[in-house]
């Protein structure tokens, strides 16, 4: 039994219909119709034909680098089952979809496309399982996938020299030998060849570092250097390793990956763009690449302390410091605090720093420390750290504070120094009782010896002189007038609110205020037109003036105000026959000035009182 693909039996079924309306519309017209619909139902049919494979782009990748797994489906849209699960070890980041339609040969496919990035962390064989989807229908499933993920090597040297490694890495230590709890620094440095135009997604892996302690990364300053033929911009960090055991230790290798911009190798111009003779907006002039990055695994050998002439107080501190220690207040009762101040200042690991016990301050109470530490360079190893410390004196037999010392071992000399600083000198008096307050009294001439202090003071007789008591504060005009102030504020703000809401319902009156305010501005604006001798400006300036105050006595739209108007309506308001001829001079002026403008100052300025005196006996006029 031949089983047809869903598209396939669609067609036939359309075919067949089109054979009977053939026999009935003997048609060439129709003939040419149905010769085109079957051209495009082969097409649909063959797009129908469902695919779904699971593809990377590298099966095998070193550790640091990324591989790219695609997912893609043709003839249908398509429906996953079963999804990525997660892996340990291996990151896998959704880069999106895209869809893409082919014509080749006159043959329509459709696909679409799932994009992952797989990211590991570790060296070793992945497996990425079968998956399910559902296509057009059509259940599928794709194999399983294996990556594989090696070691990354360092480039070669002859690599290096010969300018083929775009980008490289290499680590150096300030010291292959070092003592317990001694700090070192090393240097990451980041090799890019000169042709890279960027780069970014900078990643480096956790730092192997067996029996060290790994400090911050600080970037440092960027510079230029000839390796071969070829120069290369080199990118330090700097970062800090303390070691903590002693024997054989070793640092790296140090593993990470880095993308650079490089220019494109494939420049092909599109035939299209050159018979035109412009630029292929679609030839890409860089492109992106994944570089892995390595170093080599460094030996360093971890020495022990010496325990011959160590100090009974050394506590760890390993470097190169200075001390200085003050106290203070140095006059005190017993059980008066005074505050330790002790400074350490060099070279080491200055937050692992802790103040010795002192065994000479058996006769203080000593309690716990501060700290502050202040650095000096971005590593955190140049600077000094501050412990201020509380002790109090137990007795009276105290007369200093003893000296106060500090050990630690020096690397650089391999030897245990001790710092020292001098007993500071102390006063130390007994608490007591406080001293009984002496009784005021009047001294005479006769009067040798005072009298003794005495403990009970007796009650006052005398009170003094009175003090006369002024008029209750209610009587008093200026807390009167204090109390009123809010009053009055409540009241002019009443009025002002009445006068607010009487001008927001006017609005008759609004226009009155917003014409005058228009007046005078428009008086001085002639005045500085008329100065200037600017006619043109100074007549239609004045033609505005007349009509917006016509406009608001004869309450009607400022620009419909025409020279007709005075005789037409102010006339029946009963206005004088010298405000009305005075008014159609005025019109007259403005519209003579279109055709022979005046041409003197003095011309125009003469205008102005005419205007005022106007304007004048038009508000008399009752409208």
């Amino acid at each position: 039994m031949n089983i047809l693909p869903p598209g396939m039996s669609i067609f036939l079924n359309f075919l067949s219909g089109l054979e009977k309306m053939e026999r009935r519309l003997k048609s060439n017209f129709l003939r040419g119709v149905i010769l085109v619909l079957a051209v495009l139902c082969l097409g649909a049919a063959r797009l129908e034909a469902v695919t779904f494979t699971a593809s990377l782009d590298r099966d095998t990748i070193a550790l640091g680098e990324t591989a790219t797994l695609t997912l893609r489906f043709e003839g249908g849209q398509p429906k996953l089952i079963s999804f990525l699960p997660a892996i340990p070890n291996l990151q896998i980041t959704d880069r999106g979809s895209s869809q893409s339609i082919n014509i080749v040969n006159d043959q329509m496919s459709s696909s679409i496309s799932e994009t992952y990035e797989l990211t590991p962390t570790r060296t070793g064989e992945f497996s990425i399982p079968a998956l399910k989807a559902e296509v057009g229908g059509q259940m599928l499933t794709n194999p399983p996938i294996t990556l594989t993920v090696t070691a990354p090597g360092t480039p070669p040297s002859a690599g290096v020299n010969s300018s083929s490694q775009v980008a490289f890495m290499k680590l150096t230590l300030s010291k292959d030998k070092v003592y317990v709890g001694e700090v070192i620094t090393a240097q990451l440095e980041l090799f890019f060849r000169q042709d890279v135009q960027n780069y970014g997604n900078f990643q480096i892996n956790a730092l192997p570092t067996d029996g060290f302690t790994a400090g911050k990364l600080v970037e440092g300053q960027h510079r230029r250097v000839q390796i071969g033929n070829a120069g290369y911009t080199v990118v330090p960090a700097l970062f800090t390793l303390t070691a903590q055991k002693s024997g054989s230790l070793g640092v790296g290798p140090i593993t990470g990956g880095v993308v650079v911009v490089l220019p494109s190798q494939n420049r092909q111009r599109d035939p299209f763009f050159d018979r035109l003779g412009i630029r292929d907006p679609f030839q890409m002039n860089s492109e992106q690449r994944q570089v892995p990055l390595t170093t080599e695994t460094l030996s360093v050998e971890s020495l022990p302390l010496p325990t011959e002439g160590a100090p009974a107080n050394f506590n760890g501190a390993v470097g190169d410091y200075a001390m200085t220690v003050t106290a203070g207040p140095t006059n005190v009762a017993v059980g008066d605090p005074i505050t330790v101040r002790v400074q350490i200042s060099g070279h080491g690991a200055l937050d692992a720093l802790t103040l010795p016990d002192q065994p000479a301050w058996r006769d203080f109470k000593t309690y716990p420390p501060t700290s502050k530490v202040a650095i000096s360079d971005p590593l955190g190893l140049q600077g000094s750290k501050t412990f201020e410390q509380i002790v109090t004196p137990q007795n009276t037999d105290v007369h200093e504070l003893p000296a106060f010392s500090f050990s630690f071992f020096d690397p650089n000399a391999r030897t245990y120094r001790t710092l020292t600083q001098p007993p500071a000198q102390l006063a130390v008096h007994s608490g007591g009782t406080t001293p009984a307050p002496m009784i005021a009294a009047t001294k005479t001439a006769n009067s040798q010896n005072p009298p003794p202090p005495q403990d009970i003071l007796p009650i006052k007789e005398q009170f003094g002189a009175l003090t006369p008591i002024g008029p209750p504060l209610l009587m008093r005009p200026g807390f009167l007038a204090a109390q009123s102030l809010p009053v009055l504020a409540w009241l002019a703000a009443f009025v002002w609110r009445k006068r607010t809401d009487s001008l927001a319902n006017n609005p008759r009156l609004r226009r009155q205020r917003r014409v005058a305010q228009l007046v005078r501005e428009g008086l001085n604006d002639l005045r500085r037109l008329a100065a200037e001798n600017n006619s043109d400006e100074f007549f239609a300036t004045l033609f505005r003036l007349l009509q917006e105050q016509l406009g608001d006595r004869l309450d009607c739209p400022a620009s419909s105000i025409t020279e007709a108007v005075i005789d037409e309506r102010l006339a029946r308001l009963g206005a004088p026959e010298a405000t009305l001829a005075g008014l159609r001079e005025l019109f007259q002026l403005c519209n003579q000035a279109r055709y022979a403008p005046m041409r003197t100052s003095g011309e125009l300025a003469a205008v102005i009182p005419q205007f005022e005196n106007a304007v004048r006996e038009l508000q008399q006029v009752n409208a």
